[in-house]
């Protein structure tokens, strides 16, 4: 018997040694509450509890999605929280020790738990549910285990409390919480009211220029969340409701507090990710040590197929093979037989814009592998290793673009410089800057190299804010702009037999009288231009004549590519419009003898397919290669073109009547995903372009290589995309600046199950539910309208409804 026990506790000792190791020092704690006994929290997006001793934290729930602001019944026993179970964010209670959770809440509009009412029966949330507009919640009441919501007599309403007598509510009519803008000083600062739920008299009690929030009610105090503060940092503050009286409780100066939390003898907050519990009595607060088991599946590396990531690409010279970024990574596909490659596999770097050389040879990319993005090229046919081609350092770089004789590279930066790297001379040479620049011009900014790899030429703005076409000479490091941007000029193509030049031009106007106000608009202006680069090519809209040539002896192709004469004397004056007719047109790009152009719905049409098209200039008429695309590129020896049409590739030649009948294999982009590894890169890609874009070169003063060090702590701590997309927000919060904003990734989400709405405010009258007001719009208005009044529904206002599709009405949900 002795030795039977003495194996048992052997085996019990063993299990506890294995689940120490399998404990995680848990940061990135967030939205805590806390009761007499314990503190719940969100971590990886999913309820936990710990002991207010901290220790060991046990999982309460865990379904697809993210939970958020567990709150603790008066008594402790119960916690209701927001989270998704059923198809849409809802209120759930759940057992503070464990069991099954209950929903509350049905609308099919989220609704966030805020608190509970004094008394356990009622919870206290915020929902757009009968918001007139989305952009604001209001404040409803519903019971502890469920039925029909009251609304709270208050216009507009983020976060709120109920005074422990039950007779007003503090609360903030707007919200600033979830904005990525510290310090904010404006209109938009919510203030703390005080609204009386027995005569609806209310009052501002903070009335300042600062950020206040988080109302927690302790007998005569009131603890408020303020950025009132020297240093502008989220901090407790109290108010004393005899004295108005405001004093400063804690003073976190590198992070603000968020989203803290009262109980009966604590105050719950986090910051920088940790728990800290302060005491009520003394005012003194300590950090809360959590260890969570779990086994971190989301940090875990696993395979994932990018196919529906897909950036940007290129074309192989011959077109047998396409190059496509997608995630940070670059990959060659075949137009019909081999494998698909993944030439980076490097989770943890970006590789963007890939581009093929015209000799086959090389890709081309910017990768951040040096910590910042470099031009780099490998091997097209993935052997061999990548070679780093600059050390430009700080900055963003687009689309590179080879020279025919795949020895150049041209591109431009954030600041719109414009760059010709020479890889013989391994040199890069600034050539020109834009005036003014969007991102889309700069993503969409695209040059062109003459046939003999000498001349460049690009749009740019200028002065008048128009667009003028230039051209550069890499043989004499000159530069001329060629057209005098009396109309907008866009999108240069040089000829590949060396005689034109092809570009947009804006100069067709055709006004149209408004319906609606006295204005005009002046839309599908854009024509397709053609101008000679010497004054003895004649004109590609010349008479034209039928003769007999005779055949000259010895005469035989040249092989070696001619160099391109231009004479830049009289150039715009040499200028013809091609016959296609004005309209909305994009990517322009030229083989021998035919312009390709993709044509853009025009404005006003209905129709909405983008069909690619080429003039020919011989036959002197338009073809259609393929009736709707996205987008396209053709290949540098001019036989085959890479088209993409609703997220599908496929390589076809540019000839008319194309299909999209053997698209790329793009399901097979597989690549390995190292989660910590890319959430690094990512915190480093977002420091990065608010450093390149920031309008302001000082960063509002704000020291940003440290913000770079301080909160790239933290993203160490992240477990869940969730976490990333908060540290992110918190990173470029620090710029106290509007429109910086984080979103998207690989969020875990939840099931998501549409709900009707029959436009109706109800009552709960007699155990069922009545039709208390039928919503209606303006008579004028035939769109928003309850679908009971309309012509033939017989229902009236003051009807009860008992069942739906047969089934009886439960008036407890």
């Amino acid at each position: 018997m002795r030795q039977t026990r003495f194996l048992w506790i052997l085996a019990f000792l063993a299990l506890s040694a294995g689940t120490l190791q399998a404990q995680v020092d848990a940061r990135m704690l967030r939205q805590p509450d806390v009761s007499q006994t314990h503190i719940a929290f969100v971590y990886a997006g999913d309820i936990w509890v710990v002991p207010k001793t901290g220790g060991t934290a046990v999982r309460l729930s865990s379904p697809r999605g993210q939970e958020s602001f567990p709150r603790f019944s008066p008594d402790g026993s119960t916690i209701a929280f927001s989270g998704n179970y059923d198809g849409n964010t809802d209120i759930y209670t759940i057992p503070t020790m464990g069991g099954g959770p209950v929903r509350i809440t049905h609308h099919p509009m989220d609704d966030r738990v805020l608190d509970w009412y004094p008394d356990g029966n009622s919870i206290l949330y915020a929902s757009s549910m009968e918001s007139g507009r989305q952009r604001f919640n209001q404040f409803f009441r519903v019971g502890k285990d469920g039925g029909l919501p009251e609304k709270l007599p208050v216009p507009y309403g983020e976060f709120g409390a109920v005074s422990p007598d039950g007779n007003w509510l503090a609360y903030i009519p707007i919200s600033r919480d979830f904005r990525t803008w510290k310090r904010y000083r404006g209109g938009m600062a919510p203030d703390i009211w005080l609204f009386n739920l027995s005569d609806y008299s209310s009052r501002n009690i903070t009335n300042s220029s600062a950020n206040e929030t988080q109302p927690m009610w302790h007998g005569r105090t009131l603890y408020i969340l303020s950025d009132r503060g020297p240093n502008q940092r989220h901090n407790i503050w109290a108010y004393d409701l005899d004295s108005e009286a405001f004093r400063q409780v804690t003073d976190f100066s590198d992070f603000d507090i968020h989203f803290p939390a009262i109980g009966p003898s604590d105050i719950v907050f986090e910051a920088g990710g940790r728990l800290y519990l302060l005491d009520l009595a003394t005012e003194r607060y300590r950090e809360v040590d959590v260890d969570v088991v779990t086994d971190l599946a989301t940090l875990k590396p696993h395979t994932e197929n990018v196919a529906q990531r897909i950036a940007t690409g290129w074309i192989s010279p011959s077109g047998k093979r396409a190059v496509l970024a997608a995630r940070g990574e670059i990959f060659t596909l075949p137009a019909e037989h081999g494998p698909v490659r993944n030439l980076t596999a490097s989770s943890g770097v970006a590789e963007r814009y890939p581009a093929w050389s015209p000799d086959g040879e090389y890709i081309a990319y910017w990768s951040d592998r040096s910590g910042e993005y470099e031009l780099t090229i490998r091997p097209a046919d993935g052997s061999g290793s990548e070679e780093r081609l600059t050390s430009l350092g700080a900055g963003y770089r687009y689309r590179p673009y080879w020279s025919p004789d795949s020895k150049k590279l041209a591109f431009v930066d954030h600041a719109k410089r414009i760059y010709v790297h020479d890889m013989e001379r391994e040199r890069t040479t600034e050539i020109d800057r834009d005036m003014w620049m969007t991102h889309g011009a700069l993503n969409g900014f695209r040059v062109s190299w003459s046939p003999d790899s000498r001349w460049l030429a690009y749009s740019r703005g200028v002065e008048s804010r128009q667009g003028a076409v230039f051209l550069y000479d890499t043989r004499e490091g000159s530069l001329h702009q060629v057209t005098a941007s009396y109309y907008s000029d866009f999108q240069p193509e040089f000829d590949p037999d060396g005689k034109y030049l092809y570009f947009l031009s804006n100069r067709t106007f055709r006004p149209s009288y408004s319906d609606v106000d006295n204005s005009w608009i002046y839309p599908n202006t854009t024509n397709i231009v053609a101008v000679s680069l010497r004054s003895d090519v004649p004109s590609p809209l010349a008479p034209r004549s039928d003769e007999e040539a005779a055949e000259e002896e010895g005469e035989e192709e040249e092989e070696n590519e001619e160099p391109v004469a231009i004479e830049l004397e009289n150039f715009e004056q040499r200028l013809v419009v091609l016959p296609p007719q004005a309209g909305n047109y994009t990517e322009l790009q030229a083989i021998s003898g035919k312009v390709f152009f993709r044509r853009r719905p025009n404005t006003g049409s209905a129709d909405e397919n983008s069909p690619i098209v080429f003039y020919d200039l011989k036959e002197r008429e338009e073809k259609t290669v393929l009736e709707d695309a996205d987008g396209f590129l053709i290949s540098a020896d001019g036989k085959k073109m890479l088209v993409v049409s609703d997220s599908r590739f496929a390589i076809v030649e540019p000839k008319a009547n194309q299909k999209m009948e053997k698209p790329l294999p793009t399901a097979e982009m597989e690549m390995t995903v190292d989660p910590r590894a890319e959430w690094r890169q990512l915190f480093t890609d977002a420091w990065r372009l608010e450093r390149d874009f920031f309008y302001d070169p000082n960063m509002h003063g704000v020291d940003w290589n440290a913000m770079r060090e301080q909160y790239g702590r933290l993203i160490e701590n992240a477990v869940t995309r969730w976490d990333v997309n908060y540290v992110l927000g918190e990173l470029i919060a620090e710029l106290s600046s509007s429109h910086t904003y984080r979103f998207g990734g690989d969020t875990e989400s939840a099931q998501e199950r549409r709900v009707g709405l029959l436009g109706v405010d109800w009552s709960l009258e007699n155990g069922a539910y009545r039709i208390k007001k039928i919503i209606d719009g303006g008579p004028w208005d035939s769109e928003v309208r309850s679908p009971l009044a309309r012509p033939g529904v017989d229902v009236s206002e003051g009807d009860y409804v008992l069942a739906v599709n047969g089934v009886p009405l439960d008036t407890s949900k």
